[in-house]
Protein backbone atom coordinates (compact mmCIF):
# COMPACT_ATOMS: atom_id res chain seq x y z
CA UNK A 1 0.00 0.00 0.00
CA UNK A 2 1.07 3.95 -0.75
CA UNK A 3 -0.34 6.56 0.45
CA UNK A 4 0.47 9.96 -0.32
CA UNK A 5 0.88 12.13 2.99
CA UNK A 6 0.53 15.73 1.41
CA UNK A 7 2.88 17.32 3.96
CA UNK A 8 5.29 19.04 1.81
CA UNK A 9 7.84 16.50 0.21
CA UNK A 10 6.84 13.68 2.65
CA UNK A 11 5.36 10.63 1.35
CA UNK A 12 4.22 7.46 3.46
CA UNK A 13 4.13 3.87 2.45
CA UNK A 14 4.18 0.52 3.85
CA UNK A 15 7.71 -0.93 5.02
CA UNK A 16 9.12 -3.75 3.07
CA UNK A 17 11.38 -6.95 3.64
CA UNK A 18 13.90 -4.55 1.46
CA UNK A 19 13.83 -1.70 3.60
CA UNK A 20 16.67 -0.41 6.32
CA UNK A 21 15.45 -1.97 9.74
CA UNK A 22 18.42 0.07 10.58
CA UNK A 23 17.19 3.83 9.73
CA UNK A 24 13.54 2.22 11.78
CA UNK A 25 15.34 1.07 14.68
CA UNK A 26 17.21 4.88 14.86
CA UNK A 27 14.34 6.79 14.82
CA UNK A 28 12.77 4.38 18.03
CA UNK A 29 15.67 5.08 19.47
CA UNK A 30 15.73 8.54 19.52
CA UNK A 31 11.95 8.64 20.14
CA UNK A 32 11.56 6.01 22.94
CA UNK A 33 15.13 6.23 24.46
CA UNK A 34 18.22 3.35 24.69
CA UNK A 35 17.87 -0.52 24.04
CA UNK A 36 20.19 -3.05 25.42
CA UNK A 37 21.36 -5.95 22.99
CA UNK A 38 18.85 -8.25 23.51
CA UNK A 39 16.39 -5.53 23.63
CA UNK A 40 17.64 -4.57 19.77
CA UNK A 41 17.30 -8.39 19.08
CA UNK A 42 13.43 -8.70 20.36
CA UNK A 43 12.67 -5.40 18.89
CA UNK A 44 14.05 -7.00 15.22
CA UNK A 45 12.70 -10.03 15.20
CA UNK A 46 9.24 -8.10 16.33
CA UNK A 47 9.63 -5.53 13.77
CA UNK A 48 10.90 -8.26 10.83
CA UNK A 49 7.06 -9.93 11.70
CA UNK A 50 5.11 -6.51 11.60
CA UNK A 51 6.80 -6.04 8.06
CA UNK A 52 6.10 -9.24 6.87
CA UNK A 53 2.50 -8.60 8.12
CA UNK A 54 2.11 -5.80 6.46
CA UNK A 55 1.41 -3.72 9.42
CA UNK A 56 4.54 -1.06 9.41
CA UNK A 57 3.88 2.13 7.79
CA UNK A 58 6.65 4.56 7.36
CA UNK A 59 6.92 8.43 5.74
CA UNK A 60 10.04 9.75 3.83
CA UNK A 61 11.48 12.55 2.78
CA UNK A 62 13.09 12.29 -0.32
CA UNK A 63 14.88 8.73 0.55
CA UNK A 64 15.47 9.68 4.24
CA UNK A 65 13.05 7.94 6.80
CA UNK A 66 11.11 10.33 9.04
CA UNK A 67 8.23 8.73 10.47
CA UNK A 68 7.35 5.08 11.13
CA UNK A 69 4.56 3.48 12.97
CA UNK A 70 2.54 0.36 12.87
CA UNK A 71 -0.43 -1.89 14.92
CA UNK A 72 -0.69 -4.98 16.50
CA UNK A 73 -3.84 -7.50 15.53
CA UNK A 74 -5.46 -7.95 18.82
CA UNK A 75 -8.63 -9.12 20.27
CA UNK A 76 -10.08 -7.02 22.75
CA UNK A 77 -13.34 -8.16 25.40
CA UNK A 78 -16.29 -5.85 25.87
CA UNK A 79 -18.62 -7.16 28.21
CA UNK A 80 -16.68 -10.89 27.74
CA UNK A 81 -16.93 -10.76 23.78
CA UNK A 82 -14.09 -10.43 21.95
CA UNK A 83 -13.79 -7.82 19.27
CA UNK A 84 -10.92 -7.43 16.86
CA UNK A 85 -8.67 -4.47 17.76
CA UNK A 86 -5.77 -2.89 16.44
CA UNK A 87 -3.27 -1.58 18.44
CA UNK A 88 -1.32 1.30 17.62
CA UNK A 89 1.91 1.78 18.42
CA UNK A 90 5.65 3.14 17.73
CA UNK A 91 4.51 6.38 16.45
CA UNK A 92 7.94 7.69 16.12
CA UNK A 93 8.85 11.04 14.48
CA UNK A 94 12.54 12.47 14.05
CA UNK A 95 13.43 15.15 16.21
CA UNK A 96 14.10 17.43 13.75
CA UNK A 97 11.46 17.04 11.46
CA UNK A 98 8.84 17.54 14.35
CA UNK A 99 6.17 20.42 14.12
CA UNK A 100 5.13 19.89 10.74
CA UNK A 101 2.65 17.81 10.42
CA UNK A 102 4.18 14.50 9.83
CA UNK A 103 2.94 12.85 12.98
CA UNK A 104 -0.68 13.25 12.33
CA UNK A 105 -0.28 12.65 8.77
CA UNK A 106 1.27 8.99 9.26
CA UNK A 107 -0.98 8.21 12.14
CA UNK A 108 -3.98 9.33 9.52
CA UNK A 109 -2.54 7.04 7.44
CA UNK A 110 -2.49 4.25 10.05
CA UNK A 111 -5.94 4.79 10.81
CA UNK A 112 -7.16 4.33 6.91
CA UNK A 113 -4.85 1.04 6.75
CA UNK A 114 -6.86 0.05 9.87
CA UNK A 115 -10.13 0.85 8.31
CA UNK A 116 -9.80 -0.71 5.51
CA UNK A 117 -8.43 -3.82 7.51
CA UNK A 118 -12.10 -4.38 9.21
CA UNK A 119 -10.76 -3.77 12.42
CA UNK A 120 -13.71 -1.86 14.43
CA UNK A 121 -11.84 -0.59 17.08
CA UNK A 122 -8.31 0.51 17.77
CA UNK A 123 -6.05 1.70 21.09
CA UNK A 124 -3.13 3.39 21.68
CA UNK A 125 -1.11 4.87 24.06
CA UNK A 126 -0.50 8.09 24.06
CA UNK A 127 2.65 10.11 24.55
CA UNK A 128 0.71 13.22 23.72
CA UNK A 129 -3.50 13.51 23.20
CA UNK A 130 -3.87 16.33 20.98
CA UNK A 131 -2.86 14.46 17.63
CA UNK A 132 -4.88 11.46 18.66
CA UNK A 133 -7.93 13.25 19.55
CA UNK A 134 -8.01 15.69 16.42
CA UNK A 135 -8.42 11.93 14.91
CA UNK A 136 -11.09 10.75 16.96
CA UNK A 137 -9.33 8.74 19.85
CA UNK A 138 -10.33 9.47 23.12
CA UNK A 139 -9.51 8.35 26.80
CA UNK A 140 -10.56 4.83 27.47
CA UNK A 141 -9.82 3.47 30.51
CA UNK A 142 -6.18 2.81 31.76
CA UNK A 143 -3.45 0.23 32.71
CA UNK A 144 -3.29 0.06 36.65
CA UNK A 145 -0.23 -1.09 38.58
CA UNK A 146 -0.45 -1.65 42.40
CA UNK A 147 2.56 -2.46 44.40
CA UNK A 148 1.40 -4.93 47.38
CA UNK A 149 4.36 -5.65 50.08
CA UNK A 150 5.35 -9.47 49.83
CA UNK A 151 4.67 -10.36 53.39
CA UNK A 152 1.46 -9.34 52.79
CA UNK A 153 0.42 -12.31 50.38
CA UNK A 154 2.04 -14.97 52.66
CA UNK A 155 -1.53 -15.30 54.47
CA UNK A 156 -4.26 -14.60 52.46
CA UNK A 157 -7.96 -13.84 54.45
CA UNK A 158 -9.84 -17.17 54.49
CA UNK A 159 -13.58 -17.24 52.84
CA UNK A 160 -16.10 -16.37 55.15
CA UNK A 161 -16.64 -19.42 57.35
CA UNK A 162 -20.57 -19.55 56.57
CA UNK A 163 -20.07 -20.43 53.15
CA UNK A 164 -18.46 -23.33 53.93
CA UNK A 165 -15.13 -22.69 53.14
CA UNK A 166 -12.01 -23.27 55.05
CA UNK A 167 -11.74 -21.02 58.29
CA UNK A 168 -7.94 -20.65 58.43
CA UNK A 169 -5.88 -18.54 56.23
CA UNK A 170 -4.08 -19.75 52.94
CA UNK A 171 -0.86 -19.39 51.62
CA UNK A 172 2.62 -20.62 52.30
CA UNK A 173 2.65 -19.99 55.80
CA UNK A 174 -1.01 -21.57 56.49
CA UNK A 175 -1.12 -25.20 57.98
CA UNK A 176 -3.60 -27.70 57.93
CA UNK A 177 -5.24 -29.64 55.14
CA UNK A 178 -6.89 -26.32 53.54
CA UNK A 179 -3.10 -25.20 52.53
CA UNK A 180 -2.75 -23.96 49.25
CA UNK A 181 1.12 -24.40 48.60
CA UNK A 182 3.25 -23.44 45.07
CA UNK A 183 2.39 -26.97 44.06
CA UNK A 184 -1.34 -27.09 44.68
CA UNK A 185 -4.05 -25.45 42.91
CA UNK A 186 -6.35 -27.50 40.73
CA UNK A 187 -4.44 -28.76 37.89
CA UNK A 188 -2.12 -25.97 38.44
CA UNK A 189 0.97 -26.23 36.42
CA UNK A 190 3.93 -24.62 34.77
CA UNK A 191 3.20 -24.05 31.38
CA UNK A 192 5.56 -22.98 27.97
CA UNK A 193 5.55 -22.07 24.56
CA UNK A 194 4.26 -24.85 23.58
CA UNK A 195 1.14 -24.03 25.93
CA UNK A 196 0.01 -20.84 23.76
CA UNK A 197 -2.85 -22.40 22.46
CA UNK A 198 -4.39 -23.32 25.48
CA UNK A 199 -3.11 -19.95 27.25
CA UNK A 200 -5.52 -18.49 24.40
CA UNK A 201 -8.18 -20.60 25.45
CA UNK A 202 -7.94 -20.43 29.10
CA UNK A 203 -7.34 -16.42 29.17
CA UNK A 204 -10.34 -15.79 26.56
CA UNK A 205 -12.67 -18.02 28.41
CA UNK A 206 -11.87 -16.01 31.75
CA UNK A 207 -12.32 -12.78 29.91
CA UNK A 208 -15.76 -14.24 28.67
CA UNK A 209 -16.90 -15.34 31.87
CA UNK A 210 -16.17 -12.43 34.38
CA UNK A 211 -17.68 -9.92 31.58
CA UNK A 212 -14.25 -7.75 31.61
CA UNK A 213 -13.96 -4.82 29.17
CA UNK A 214 -11.04 -4.07 27.54
CA UNK A 215 -8.14 -6.33 28.08
CA UNK A 216 -7.03 -7.89 24.70
CA UNK A 217 -5.53 -11.31 23.54
CA UNK A 218 -3.09 -11.77 20.98
CA UNK A 219 -2.38 -14.20 18.45
CA UNK A 220 -0.87 -17.67 19.06
CA UNK A 221 2.64 -17.06 17.39
CA UNK A 222 2.66 -13.89 19.27
CA UNK A 223 2.05 -15.44 22.58
CA UNK A 224 4.13 -18.06 21.79
CA UNK A 225 6.85 -15.71 21.84
CA UNK A 226 6.11 -13.98 24.97
CA UNK A 227 6.21 -17.66 26.67
CA UNK A 228 9.48 -18.31 24.94
CA UNK A 229 11.36 -15.46 26.83
CA UNK A 230 13.44 -16.87 29.67
CA UNK A 231 12.94 -14.26 31.78
CA UNK A 232 9.26 -15.26 32.43
CA UNK A 233 8.18 -17.53 34.79
CA UNK A 234 4.01 -19.00 33.66
CA UNK A 235 1.67 -21.38 35.05
CA UNK A 236 -1.60 -22.97 33.75
CA UNK A 237 -5.01 -23.97 35.01
CA UNK A 238 -8.09 -24.98 33.75
CA UNK A 239 -9.26 -21.36 34.76
CA UNK A 240 -6.00 -19.59 35.38
CA UNK A 241 -2.75 -18.22 33.99
CA UNK A 242 -0.19 -16.48 35.91
CA UNK A 243 2.88 -14.77 34.45
CA UNK A 244 5.55 -13.17 36.48
CA UNK A 245 9.23 -11.98 36.50
CA UNK A 246 12.09 -10.94 38.45
CA UNK A 247 12.81 -7.25 38.99
CA UNK A 248 15.60 -5.43 40.21
CA UNK A 249 17.95 -8.53 41.02
CA UNK A 250 15.44 -10.32 42.91
CA UNK A 251 13.60 -7.15 45.24
CA UNK A 252 10.63 -7.07 43.76
CA UNK A 253 8.50 -9.39 41.41
CA UNK A 254 6.57 -7.96 38.60
CA UNK A 255 3.06 -9.94 38.12
CA UNK A 256 2.07 -9.40 34.44
CA UNK A 257 -1.16 -11.88 34.29
CA UNK A 258 -2.60 -12.95 37.24
CA UNK A 259 -6.30 -14.09 35.78
CA UNK A 260 -8.48 -16.69 37.61
CA UNK A 261 -12.25 -17.79 37.08
CA UNK A 262 -12.77 -19.34 40.76
CA UNK A 263 -11.69 -18.94 43.99
CA UNK A 264 -9.26 -22.00 43.99
CA UNK A 265 -7.72 -21.09 41.25
CA UNK A 266 -7.34 -17.32 42.60
CA UNK A 267 -5.31 -18.53 45.88
CA UNK A 268 -3.51 -20.95 44.33
CA UNK A 269 -2.27 -18.08 41.72
CA UNK A 270 -1.53 -15.88 44.73
CA UNK A 271 0.38 -18.76 46.56
CA UNK A 272 3.07 -19.48 43.84
CA UNK A 273 3.70 -15.43 43.69
CA UNK A 274 3.51 -15.63 47.63
CA UNK A 275 5.90 -18.44 47.91
CA UNK A 276 8.90 -15.66 46.72
CA UNK A 277 8.30 -13.42 49.70
CA UNK A 278 11.75 -14.46 52.16
CA UNK A 279 13.64 -12.79 48.69
CA UNK A 280 11.23 -10.51 47.10
CA UNK A 281 10.19 -7.26 49.10
CA UNK A 282 7.28 -5.78 47.12
CA UNK A 283 5.20 -7.08 44.01
CA UNK A 284 4.34 -5.41 41.57
CA UNK A 285 0.84 -6.25 39.83
CA UNK A 286 -1.14 -5.54 36.49
CA UNK A 287 -4.62 -6.20 37.60
CA UNK A 288 -7.99 -5.30 36.63
CA UNK A 289 -10.25 -3.14 38.87
CA UNK A 290 -12.12 -5.61 40.50
CA UNK A 291 -9.49 -8.07 41.08
CA UNK A 292 -10.42 -10.20 43.82
CA UNK A 293 -6.44 -9.63 45.46
CA UNK A 294 -7.59 -6.70 47.03
CA UNK A 295 -10.34 -8.16 49.11
CA UNK A 296 -7.43 -10.99 50.00
CA UNK A 297 -5.05 -9.05 51.73
CA UNK A 298 -4.94 -8.68 55.52
CA UNK A 299 -3.73 -5.38 55.43
CA UNK A 300 -4.68 -1.54 53.80
CA UNK A 301 -0.70 -1.69 52.52
CA UNK A 302 -2.17 -2.34 48.63
CA UNK A 303 -0.58 1.02 46.90
CA UNK A 304 -1.58 2.48 43.43
CA UNK A 305 1.63 3.11 40.98
CA UNK A 306 0.28 6.14 38.48
CA UNK A 307 -2.45 4.89 36.55
CA UNK A 308 -1.41 4.84 32.33
CA UNK A 309 -3.62 6.12 30.49
CA UNK A 310 -5.07 4.77 27.14
CA UNK A 311 -7.28 5.55 24.08
CA UNK A 312 -10.02 4.05 22.15
CA UNK A 313 -11.18 4.79 18.50
CA UNK A 314 -14.14 3.62 16.91
CA UNK A 315 -13.34 2.96 13.61
CA UNK A 316 -16.72 1.03 12.34
CA UNK A 317 -19.64 2.13 14.17
CA UNK A 318 -21.45 -0.49 13.33
CA UNK A 319 -19.75 -3.32 13.25
CA UNK A 320 -18.29 -1.89 16.92
CA UNK A 321 -21.44 -1.70 18.50
CA UNK A 322 -22.72 -5.34 16.59
CA UNK A 323 -19.28 -7.25 18.01
CA UNK A 324 -19.54 -5.62 21.73
CA UNK A 325 -21.43 -7.27 24.56
CA UNK A 326 -24.11 -5.36 26.57
CA UNK A 327 -25.33 -6.10 29.56
CA UNK A 328 -27.80 -9.22 29.25
CA UNK A 329 -30.94 -6.93 31.35
CA UNK A 330 -29.89 -3.84 29.38
CA UNK A 331 -32.85 -2.65 26.84
CA UNK A 332 -32.43 0.69 24.62
CA UNK A 333 -33.83 1.81 21.89
CA UNK A 334 -32.12 5.70 20.80
CA UNK A 335 -31.21 7.66 18.15
CA UNK A 336 -27.95 8.75 17.88
CA UNK A 337 -26.12 11.30 15.19
CA UNK A 338 -22.53 10.78 14.92
CA UNK A 339 -19.98 13.34 13.10
CA UNK A 340 -17.10 11.58 12.17
CA UNK A 341 -15.04 13.18 9.13
CA UNK A 342 -12.08 10.71 9.25
CA UNK A 343 -14.23 7.98 8.85
CA UNK A 344 -17.22 9.03 7.04
CA UNK A 345 -18.91 5.52 7.18
CA UNK A 346 -19.16 6.29 10.37
CA UNK A 347 -21.10 9.82 10.01
CA UNK A 348 -24.75 10.14 9.88
CA UNK A 349 -28.26 8.97 11.93
CA UNK A 350 -28.40 5.77 13.49
CA UNK A 351 -30.59 3.95 15.34
CA UNK A 352 -28.80 2.02 18.70
CA UNK A 353 -30.83 -1.32 19.65
CA UNK A 354 -29.66 -3.12 22.48
CA UNK A 355 -31.04 -6.31 24.01
CA UNK A 356 -30.14 -9.69 25.57
CA UNK A 357 -26.90 -9.17 25.40
CA UNK A 358 -26.11 -7.63 22.07
CA UNK A 359 -26.80 -4.73 20.02
CA UNK A 360 -27.32 -3.39 16.70
CA UNK A 361 -27.07 0.00 15.06
CA UNK A 362 -28.59 0.43 11.82
CA UNK A 363 -28.43 3.60 9.30
CA UNK A 364 -31.36 5.76 9.08
CA UNK A 365 -31.76 8.20 6.06
CA UNK A 366 -31.42 11.92 6.74
CA UNK A 367 -34.71 12.62 5.55
CA UNK A 368 -35.50 11.08 8.90
CA UNK A 369 -34.30 13.60 10.69
CA UNK A 370 -36.86 15.56 12.03
CA UNK A 371 -39.12 12.56 12.61
CA UNK A 372 -39.00 10.64 15.89
CA UNK A 373 -37.22 11.26 19.03
CA UNK A 374 -34.37 14.17 19.07
CA UNK A 375 -30.91 12.29 18.86
CA UNK A 376 -28.05 12.01 20.63
CA UNK A 377 -25.15 13.68 18.85
CA UNK A 378 -21.82 12.63 19.23
CA UNK A 379 -18.56 13.22 17.89
CA UNK A 380 -15.90 10.58 17.26
CA UNK A 381 -14.32 11.14 20.34
CA UNK A 382 -17.55 11.19 22.43
CA UNK A 383 -18.89 8.00 20.81
CA UNK A 384 -15.46 6.35 21.97
CA UNK A 385 -15.59 7.36 25.05
CA UNK A 386 -19.75 6.25 25.60
CA UNK A 387 -18.54 2.99 23.81
CA UNK A 388 -15.95 2.49 26.74
CA UNK A 389 -18.80 3.12 29.49
CA UNK A 390 -18.10 6.86 30.29
CA UNK A 391 -21.32 8.47 31.54
CA UNK A 392 -23.87 10.55 28.76
CA UNK A 393 -23.54 13.05 31.62
CA UNK A 394 -19.69 13.58 31.86
CA UNK A 395 -19.52 13.91 27.40
CA UNK A 396 -22.30 16.57 27.88
CA UNK A 397 -20.10 18.44 30.85
CA UNK A 398 -16.77 17.40 28.54
CA UNK A 399 -18.52 19.14 25.39
CA UNK A 400 -18.56 15.62 23.51
CA UNK A 401 -22.61 15.16 23.57
CA UNK A 402 -25.66 17.23 22.92
CA UNK A 403 -29.00 16.77 22.16
CA UNK A 404 -30.93 13.73 22.86
CA UNK A 405 -33.53 13.47 26.36
CA UNK A 406 -31.47 14.02 29.00
CA UNK A 407 -33.59 12.24 31.42
CA UNK A 408 -32.67 9.10 29.15
CA UNK A 409 -29.34 9.24 29.89
CA UNK A 410 -29.19 6.74 32.19
CA UNK A 411 -30.67 4.27 29.99
CA UNK A 412 -27.60 4.49 27.68
CA UNK A 413 -24.95 4.40 30.94
CA UNK A 414 -26.48 1.29 31.77
CA UNK A 415 -26.06 -0.13 28.44
CA UNK A 416 -22.27 0.67 27.80
CA UNK A 417 -21.60 0.27 31.27
CA UNK A 418 -17.70 -0.67 31.93
CA UNK A 419 -14.98 -0.56 33.46
CA UNK A 420 -12.40 -0.74 31.18
CA UNK A 421 -8.50 -1.58 31.93
CA UNK A 422 -5.90 -2.98 29.89
CA UNK A 423 -2.85 -5.85 31.26
CA UNK A 424 -0.84 -5.40 28.22
CA UNK A 425 1.64 -2.52 27.10
CA UNK A 426 2.41 -2.34 23.37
Amino acid sequence: MAAPAGVGAVTIRELGPGDDLGAVFDLAQRAFGPTSRAGREAWQADAESVIRDRRYLAAFDGSRMVAAARYHDMIQWWQGRGLPMAGAAGVTVAPEDRSRGVGRALTRALLGMIAERGYPVSVLYPATMAIYRSLGWEIAGTRDTVVIPARSLRSLVAPDPWLGGPVDAIGPDATGPDTAGPDAGPGLRRCGPQDAAEVLAVTSGVHQALRDSGPNTRDEATVRGWLGDENRYAYLAPDGFLAYRWQHGTDEILVERALAGSAATTRALWAIVASHSSMAEAVRCHLGPADPVRWLIREPDLAMARPLPWMLRVVDAAAAVAGRGFPPASAVAARLRLADAVCPGNDGLWTLEVGEGHGVLTREPDSAAAAGAAPLALGARGFAALFAGTPVATLRRAGLAAGGDPGRDAVLDGAFAASPFLLDHF
